[in-house]
């Protein structure tokens, strides 16, 4: 089975080919990171004329490099939400439009859905699952019961942790996007015990029984201890430290409440995905606490932790397999939320 993939939903141009053996055939992705810099973030509008401007040329090369041609292919995917609604139309027009062309079936991706699956594409890891969803617009904790079954345990109460990441480091003055940037400046400290005491901050809500997060407070501790004299690897470091921290916190409360709903899940694991999983210290700490709580942590390689082409061909090999088809009068969606999917299109 061969799918293409197609990812527009924000200021990545992500189109790929992948196989329902978990080969990837081909996998491009075009970032303009550049085009968004000099605003200081994502301008949907420019955005979506990006996506329009070089999708048509990447699917020609991502197909070129599969060695395939459209009527090899058994499916074609992509990307209707949720995301900037110019973008997510771009490449949903274009799926839908080689699929027609080719009377091929359509599959209507949600994006969280896909990067929750992504794990999936590198190893076979069964249904039920913990789902750790950290990117710049959303934070949450959710059970995969199976393909377009989702149960949501936490979100955040205002902000992302990729928005925390990204304005905290707009306010050190590092260029967009901030979150990598701040990963660096926090890796030149080199206490971070000493770090943590000179800039203290605390896990939100931490007295709660409630999964629930919360970002903006630490957003505004930033901002408060910026001065002449700010030692920023060390603030950095601190807050990292904490953001860490509070996803393991939050985490840890999450596999208990799993081990009580599904007692007899044998090795549970649990999936971090979404753009911020690339974050070393994350990841680092994450893992500590999977293995005080008798949990595997699984994650995406690096290359498939941001948006790409890649996870929304799996997502359609999933979807396709489960017989999951969209019509092509499916929607683009701005939101759409992954309990919504109980209902197919």
């Amino acid at each position: 089975m061969n799918i293409l993939g197609i990812e527009t939903s924000c200021d990545e141009t992500g189109v790929a080919v992948v196989t329902d053996t978990r080969e990837v055939l081909s996998h491009l992705v075009l970032s303009q990171i550049d085009t968004h810099q000099v605003f200081g973030g994502v301008v949907p509008e420019i955005a979506a004329r990006a996506h329009l401007d070089h999708l048509d040329h990447l699917i020609g090369e991502a197909m070129k490099r599969a060695g395939l041609d459209f009527t090899q292919l058994d499916g074609i995917a992509a990307t209707c939400g949720p995301g900037l609604i110019g973008g997510v139309m771009v490449g949903m027009m274009a799926g839908k439009a080689i699929a027609l062309a080719h009377n091929k079936p359509f599959l209507a991706i949600n994006h969280l859905e896909a990067h929750a699956l992504t794990p999936r594409l590198v190893k076979d890891i069964p249904f039920p699952y913990l789902v750790l969803l950290v990117s710049g617009g959303h934070t949450q904790i959710l059970v995969a019961e199976e393909i377009g079954h989702y149960h949501l345990w936490a979100s955040t109460r205002d902000d992302a942790v990729g928005e925390c990441f990204d304005k905290a480091a707009k306010m050190m003055g590092l260029p967009y996007p901030g979150g990598p940037h701040l990963e660096k400046l926090a890796n030149q400290c080199s206490d971070l015990t000493l770090a943590r005491q000179k800039y203290p901050f605390s896990i939100p809500m931490k007295g709660s029984k409630e999964i629930e997060f919360s970002f903006s407070g630490l957003k505004t501790a930033v901002r408060n201890y910026i001065d002449p004299t700010t030692d920023f690897p060390a603030l950095a470091a601190s807050l990292q430290s904490t953001l860490a921290e509070t996803l393991s916190y939050r985490s840890a409360q999450a596999m208990k409440k799993f081990k009580t709903s599904y007692p007899d899940k044998k090795n549970p694991a649990l999936i971090v995905c979404g753009g911020v999983s690339a974050n070393k210290a994350i990841r680092s700490t994450l893992e500590q606490t999977c293995a005080e709580n008798g949990f595997g942590l699984m994650a995406p390689p690096m290359e498939y932790c941001t948006d790409n082409g890649a996870m929304i061909a799996w997502a359609g090999v999933e979807l396709l397999q489960a017989g999951r088809i969209s019509p092509l009068s499916a929607k683009a969606r701005p939101r759409w939320p992954l309990e919504d999917l109980k209902n197919p299109l």
